[in-house]
């Protein structure tokens, strides 16, 4: 039997500039595991946590707090997890504070703002839109790309007007939604390109890879090269419905699959599990077409109106892509593997939104486990969290922070003002 081994670059994460552009001035440093504020007392100052800390936080508190938890965002700027809380209830607010959250009041409550998300869903799934819960403003955002128009228009709108004031406003985005299917590392099958999300071990034990189900539902087999040698073949592929993601397994079971993400230039990024979404966290993307971009989630569990269908339970981002980039990886600096490009509006010279399909929940479909590479630890889908609560927690459940998620601007500037970054990954 021939081993084939898939190239792995010397993993190297080197100072500002080791990847070509030197503009990690707007990357925040590592969000070290720590704690500021004492922890006790309604005037308790807020813990300063890491996004994957916060995630973890707000799994645990969110269930406690039942009807009156309004969802949650992360304030990169500060370290800081919103809790939104809706009620009068002054032991609520003191119940976050002493968690080690921000409490901030909110009108909407979650089950107000899903139903809002019903409706919408039943009454106006119109190709092209797309929503979800924005926890920033307590409000369901609606985008409509620059197809809708007419009928599809004047129903969206009616729609939206009907769930009432303050429930939900339309943006209009001036990109197109898409899959960013085009003929991480470039894949091929058939006439489509596609990209590599993240290497993984199966149920049985076989290599494979994960990458984007609308690229899986194109072509049953795919090669490193145009017109080359099959090297993986499509075990399952879930696109349009609950997800946009597919399970590739190498043809070769001896095939050496590194737990890597290729960041360009030579560089790569050995990854150390697999872990949830939350809003306001910085994240990079890797993609065939456009290299290593970055940028912040904006959203979770977002419904997409593409016009093959509509898909649901996405990320949402301002991290530009384009055509060929679907199925690549996002991933967090840490090396935490998050998403698989699906699809969205706009390019890398304008901006836009783009969603992924989050990683913990393809896993969980597929019953597959993330590779980890040599410095990434073990790829355990079940790690505890750290001695003071503050590391990353691979659960393979994929839950999100709020049950519905975020919309940005499709502006591609997050909400605190920082631009979409191109390359910048600088390791520190």
């Amino acid at each position: 039997m021939s081993h084939r081994r898939i190239p792995k670059r010397k993993a190297v994460l080197a100072g500002a500039g080791a990847v070509g552009i030197a503009a990690a001035a707007v990357l925040l440093p590592h969000a070290n595991a720590s704690q500021s504020g004492s922890g006790s007392g309604p005037e308790a100052d807020p813990r300063t946590l890491s996004a994957a800390a916060a995630q973890d936080l707000v799994s645990e508190l969110g269930p406690q707090l039942g009807d009156a938890y309004a969802g949650a965002y992360y304030d990169a700027q500060k370290q800081q997890v919103v809790v939104n809380v809706v009620g009068d209830s002054n032991s609520v607010i003191v119940q976050v504070n002493e968690a080690g959250a921000v409490a901030r009041p909110v009108e909407n409550s979650m089950g107000q703002l899903k139903a809002a998300a019903d409706t919408l869903a039943r009454k106006a799934a119109v190709p092209g839109t797309a929503w979800a819960v924005d926890p920033r403003t307590n409000q369901l955002l609606v985008t409509a790309d620059r197809t809708v128009a007419g009928d599809g228009w004047n129903r969206l709108e009616s729609t939206v007007k009907s769930l009432g004031s303050g429930m939900a406003r339309i943006q209009k985005s001036a990109g197109e939604f898409r899959p960013f299917l085009e003929g991480g590392d470039a894949i091929f099958g058939g006439g489509s390109r596609c990209s590599l999300g993240f290497n993984v071990t199966t149920g049985d034990g076989q290599p494979g890879f994960l990458t984007a189900g609308h690229c899986g539902v194109a072509d049953d087999q795919w090669s490193e090269e145009p017109n080359g040698a099959p090297i993986g073949t499509v075990q399952a592929a879930t696109f349009p419905g609950e997800g946009d993601f597919a399970l590739v397994t190498y043809d070769d079971p001896a095939t050496d699959a590194p737990g890597t993400v290729d960041l360009g230039n030579g560089q790569t990024l050995d990854i150390v599990g697999a872990d949830d979404a939350a809003v306001g966290q910085e994240v990079f993307r890797m993609g065939s077409t456009t290299g290593l971009n970055s940028g912040q989630v904006t959203g979770l569990n977002a419904t997409v109106n593409y016009p093959e269908g509509t898909v649901t339970g996405l990320i949402q981002t301002n991290v530009c892509a384009e055509p060929g980039d679907s199925g690549g990886a996002l991933f967090t600096r840490d090396g935490a593997a998050i998403g698989l490009t699906s699809g969205g509006s706009g390019d890398c010279t304008s901006g836009g939104e783009t969603f992924f399909q989050p990683v913990t929940t393809a896993l969980a479909a597929v019953g597959a486990e993330i590779i980890a590479g040599a410095g990434g630890g073990a790829a355990d889908q079940d790690q505890d969290q750290d001695q003071d609560g503050q590391g990353q927690q691979q659960d393979g459940q994929g839950q999100d922070q709020d049950g519905q998620g975020q919309q940005q601007d499709g502006q591609g500037q997050d909400q605190d003002g920082q631009d979409q970054q191109q390359g910048g990954f600088d390791g520190n």
